[in-house]
């Protein structure tokens, strides 16, 4: 009996236009999510994303194509596809009124509420009875900012707070621009000066956190002793620009992104969703310094430490810790022993740890570049301490499995 050879039928190539302004993590990440789904069917698209990264819609109702994945938190974004005969997944903010929703698409959301509710229970389990947010300026390119703040609002409201106090724990502050940044900085540090302390803010991005932690350093506040903050994105770029490790709460854009890649699959073979909503959860809180409030006593070592955060791997030492809290180095000894269990000294060694270690968990730098770069003395001095600290070198604590980020 002849065998009749088979051959896969070739998969069609659909051409697909992502809307995206990928100049933003956000945006970014639900764009891997939905090159993951690609990798992981054999789904072939031809996909269309602006070279430059920004979203440009002149032109889109002339795109000759077969589907559509885009940004609806762009008001802009909306408009232009409204009408469109082309299947489109819409991706963006949840809303409270469900009229904010398009009514013939489908909707994938990052859940807003539950974003704002995992960082606020956060800083509860950190022991801060006082809280604040940072959102920003009323506009329709912001809606997702102001869901966050009403999210905020339930919140307190749930804890007895009146609308009064609750109106002066939310500040929305200026747009980014040059000229506007020196006015911006000033009443930022007016509304931190007013706020009771300590305090724990939640930011509506990592941008707007790190906006708090300049205004913070400039203005010596502690972090977080005194002002606790976290934000949202868990944005690597901003953690490089910050001298104090910054928390943030983890979004779901990865799943984000797959689910609209696997809807818009489906449309393209003839299913329809209209008006379906899906709201994607946070993955968890990427929890570091800027959050880690400790309850301390002493003025002079939250200031200490305040220093201590910022320089400690430039190779400070505790007689210039002393000259910037402004008392000897016998007394402010004698405050740490008290409050901290440990000397100034010590302190600083395990920030420098601590630093050494992050760098070393990047796996794609050399043991003589950390040293460097977190002020030990030499190599041998980080190798010494690594093995009486950690029971192990720099090499081997390097090569270890990662943990996985904390979800809680």
């Amino acid at each position: 009996m002849t065998r009749v050879q088979t051959h896969p039928t070739p998969q069609t190539t659909h051409r697909i236009a992502l809307l995206f302004n990928a100049n933003k993590i956000y945006d970014r990440e639900i764009i891997g999510g939905i090159g993951k789904y690609l990798l992981s069917t054999r789904v072939a698209w031809d996909l269309f994303l602006e070279d430059d990264f920004r979203c440009r819609l002149t032109g889109i109702e002339r795109f000759e194509g077969d589907g559509i994945i885009a940004d609806f938190d762009d008001p802009a974004v909306s408009d232009a596809l409204r009408g469109c005969a082309l299947p489109v997944v819409a991706v963006g903010s949840s809303f409270e009124d469900q009229a904010h929703y398009p009514p013939d698409l489908p909707y994938i959301a990052t859940d807003n509420a539950k974003l704002v509710s995992l960082a606020y229970t956060h800083l509860i389990g950190a022991g801060l009875a006082h809280f604040a947010l940072y959102s920003l300026p009323e506009a329709q390119e912001n809606r997702w900012a102001q869901q966050r703040e009403r999210a905020f609002t339930h919140l307190r409201a749930a804890d007895g707070r009146s609308a009064a106090e609750i109106g002066a724990e939310i500040y929305r502050g200026l747009s980014t621009s040059a000229p506007s940044w020196n006015q911006a900085s000033e009443q930022l540090t007016g509304w931190l000066a007013s706020l009771p302390k300590p305090v724990g803010i939640i930011a509506v991005t990592d941008a707007r956190a790190r906006h708090l932690l300049q205004a913070c350093l400039m203005a010596g506040i502690a972090v977080p002793e005194q002002v606790a903050i976290i934000g949202i994105d868990n944005d690597p770029l901003t953690r490089t620009l910050t001298r104090i490790p910054l928390s943030s709460v983890i979004q779901g854009t990865e799943e984000m992104g797959r689910t609209a890649a696997y809807l818009l699959h489906q449309m393209l073979h003839g299913a329809r969703f209209p008006g379906r909503r899906i709201l994607v959860p946070p993955v968890g809180i990427n929890v570091l310094e800027s959050s880690r409030h400790q309850p301390l006593a002493s003025p002079y070592v939250m200031r200490a430490r305040h220093f201590i955060r910022q320089y400690a791997c430039q190779g400070i030492r505790t007689e210039q810790v002393a000259d910037y809290v402004g008392v000897s180095r016998s007394s402010l000894e004698e405050h740490f022993r008290r409050e901290l269990s440990c000397t100034v000294h010590q302190a600083i060694l395990r920030h420098k740890l601590d630093a050494a270690k992050a760098l070393l968990e990047q796996r794609d730098v050399s043991s003589a570049e950390v040293a460097i770069r977190c002020g030990f003395t030499s190599l041998q001095y980080m190798y010494a301490v690594f093995r009486r600290e950690l029971g192990c070198t720099p090499r081997e604590y390097q090569e270890r499995p990662r943990p996985e980020t904390s979800a809680n």
